[in-house]
């Protein structure tokens, strides 16, 4: 089972149990001693670096590596091996969690490929909603005021706001295709489309969560 799931991972080094010199990641191809895990997200789950996932295939390679990380295997085991066991299984559930999420899973795409999303300008008013995110923020004010009228026109807006999210998420689907069908240069591209994507998607979505917390609490 080692063999299949950590044969093709590309962090090589020497074992520190039997001085191998090729040993791998996560465990030793000759002593099968579990090594320092790599913080990778997709050498540690085997995987080449995608955008475009099989969920299905990457929650059974979570819970394969879950039965042979698990800190309980290695209670009896040495210091080493029980310390590398719980940086893996940490490791596991932290990566775990970001690949089956695919925004999540691009944003960290990113920022390992040089894009950090921090520098994204959140506050910046997407040039074709400026009119609609003015209306919006009045009737919000209207709301907090107490007038009650703009219910109707909140909850319309609610609605198309999800409609462009449907969009946005059909067009990194799209997007995410391209870049893992890409190379170099053009793959890098697409990254940059991507961000700017994600920075527009992450705009709307704030939208939502404001309109629905004005509801929520009107209706509290």
């Amino acid at each position: 089972m080692r063999n299949v799931i950590f044969g093709l991972m590309a962090h090589v080094h020497d074992c520190w149990h039997c001085g191998a010199k090729d040993a791998a990641s996560l465990f030793c191809r000759y002593c099968n001693t579990i090594q320092a895990p790599t913080p990778d997200y997709y050498e540690f789950f085997d995987l080449p670096r995608r955008l475009a996932l099989d969920p299905e295939d990457l929650k059974n390679r979570y819970y394969s590596l879950s039965r042979l990380l698990h800190p309980d295997r290695y209670t009896r085991r040495s210091e080493q091996e029980r310390r590398f066991s719980l940086e893996a299984s940490s490791i596991l559930n932290d990566a775990y969690r970001v690949l089956r999420d695919p925004i999540q899973r691009a944003e960290y795409v990113l920022r390992e490929e040089g894009f950090p999303i921090g520098d994204q300008r959140n506050k910046d008013v997407p040039p074709e909603l400026l009119e609609e995110v003015f209306e919006l923020n009045m009737a919000l004010d209207e709301l907090r005021s107490g007038d009650l009228d703009v219910l109707p026109q909140l909850e319309s807006w609610r609605r198309r706001f999800l409609e462009m999210l449907a969009g946005i998420d059909a067009e990194l689907e799209e997007l995410f295709r391209q870049h893992d069908a890409a190379e170099g240069g053009q793959r890098r591209k697409v990254l940059e489309q991507i961000r700017a994507v994600l920075n527009r998607r992450r705009y709307i979505s704030n939208l939502v969560q404001e309109v629905d917390k004005q509801l929520v609490a009107r209706n509290a």
